[in-house]
Formats: C-alpha cells, sequence, structure tokens
C-alpha cells in the first residue's frame, strides 16, 4: 500500500504543477473579480474576514487531522517536525490573524471562495501527508546548507509578508475612501510586496524540504501570484500617473 500511496502523492504533486501553470493561462484570459476588481452584482458574495478565516483553515485543519489520525511515523525525525511546523505556522497566521486585522475588505464571490477552499485542503493533505509518513531526511538535515537558506527564505518570505499587509492595511486614515499608492518596505521595489513575501516564503519551503511535493507548491504559488501581481501594477500604472515607474511588478530588479 505505501508504495502505491507514494505514487499517488507524486502524482498529486504534478497534477499541482499543471494546475498552476493552467491557473496562470487562465488568470491572463478572464476579468478579476476580487477586490478592487469586483463589480457589484447578484452573485452571492462571502464577507472578507469569514471569507478569508475559512478558506485558509483547511490547510491548518487538515494537517492536524491528518497527523492525529495515523501514526506520523516521520514525524519522530526533528526535520519533518520542522518542515510541517514551518507550513503550520503560516496557514496559523493567515487563518487565525490576518483575517482579523482587516479592515473593511470587499466581499468575495462564491466561487472565487470555494476554489480557494478546496486548494487549501488539497495542497494541505499533500503537505502533511508526505512530510508526516513518507520524507526521509537525515538527523543531520537541519544542517545542511539547503535546510539553512530554506529556512532563513521562509522566514524572511513571511516576515516580508506580514509587513506588507501591514502598508497596506494602513494606507487610509479613519474615514477615508479611495485607494493610494503604497509606500514602504519591499512597496518601494516592487508593486506586489506582499505577493513577493509569499514566493520568497515558499521557495524557502521548497528548498528546505528538497522534495517533489514543496517544489509544487512554491511553483503554483508563483504561477498565481504573478499573474495577479500584473493585474496590479497595469491598474496602478492606469489608476495612477505619478505611479512610480521604476517598480518591478514582483521580483526585485527582475521582474
Amino acid at each position: 500500500m505505501e508504495p502505491v500511496e507514494r505514487f499517488q502523492l507524486d502524482a498529486l504533486a504534478y497534477v499541482q504543477c499543471a494546475l498552476g501553470l493552467v491557473g496562470s493561462v487562465a488568470l491572463r484570459r478572464m476579468d478579476s473579480v476580487y477586490g478592487r476588481y469586483a463589480s457589484p452584482g447578484p452573485a452571492f458574495r462571502v464577507p472578507a474576514r469569514a471569507a478569508w478565516a475559512l478558506q485558509e483553515l483547511p490547510s491548518l485543519a487538515v494537517p492536524l487531522w491528518v497527523c492525529a489520525g495515523t501514526a506520523a511515523e516521520r514525524l519522530r525525525r526533528a526535520p519533518n517536525r520542522i518542515l510541517l511546523a514551518m507550513f503550520l505556522v503560516h496557514y496559523a497566521q493567515r487563518s487565525l490573524i490576518f483575517p482579523f486585522l482587516i479592515r473593511g475588505g470587499k466581499p468575495m464571490p462564491l466561487y472565487t471562495f470555494v476554489l480557494a477552499f478546496v486548494f487549501c485542503i488539497y495542497n494541505g493533505y499533500l503537505q502533511s501527508r508526505y512530510l508526516s509518513q513518507y520524507a526521509v531526511y537525515a538527523d543531520d538535515w537541519v544542517t545542511d546548507p539547503r535546510f539553512l537558506v530554506g529556512f532563513c527564505l521562509w522566514l524572511i518570505g513571511m516576515l516580508i509578508n506580514i509587513h506588507s499587509d501591514h502598508i497596506l492595511r494602513n494606507l487610509r486614515k479613519p474615514g477615508e475612501t479611495g485607494y493610494k499608492i503604497p509606500r514602504g518596505g519591499f512597496f518601494e521595489y516592487v508593486t506586489a510586496a506582499n505577493y513577493f513575501g509569499e514566493v520568497v516564503e515558499w521557495c524557502g519551503y521548497s528548498l528546505a524540504s528538497w522534495s517533489l511535493q514543496g517544489g509544487a507548491f512554491a511553483l503554483f504559488t508563483f504561477c498565481i501570484l504573478c499573474t495577479r501581481a500584473q493585474q496590479h501594477h497595469q491598474w496602478y500604472l492606469e489608476k495612477f500617473e505619478d505611479y512610480p515607474k521604476f517598480r518591478k511588478i514582483i521580483i526585485p530588479f527582475l521582474f
């Protein structure tokens, strides 16, 4: 049974890669319907705080369920525990802290919420099942340069992501409306500093895990967020005549 399930987890990782590539193309061809791009209509929408909390929660709950419901033999090893903790820390912040810091926020279309919810179940299972049952690391993997560099990138990326979200939340003073140009932090270099942080974070996780499953998640994140960042960049250029032309889209000094 184990070789069969290991094959299935690898297959799910390849599917995730394909979903990222297809999703990137699809997002370029269709009109955006979230946040600032949402237009009023009859479609059912989920309040912003509830949407973010509930859609991200499976990436926290599913791994805990997977580990509680099985022997989770591999979690006796420090590298596996640390890697799974890296994944859980991110989603604890995204599902239990981030939503309740949102100021206002436009409701999310139901189908967008459902897609995100399903993906978090999928990815939460993929990452946690692999790390808890099949990922094999030497005890000294935590001193390997790939793990150390990956962990540092993960931590730096998460901090950039959290700081960038803080800047976006505080763009408007109480009572103000409308959009402003983000200033400070990595917004001085790229339009989508929050997305840049998340891409760095999951690329670091991928490097630290040195696995197909971690790499698939990093690729998916890069494909989807790069496309969304391009949309944001174009919107700012059209909205603000004084938008800094030197800013890149998502990768400082490159893209």
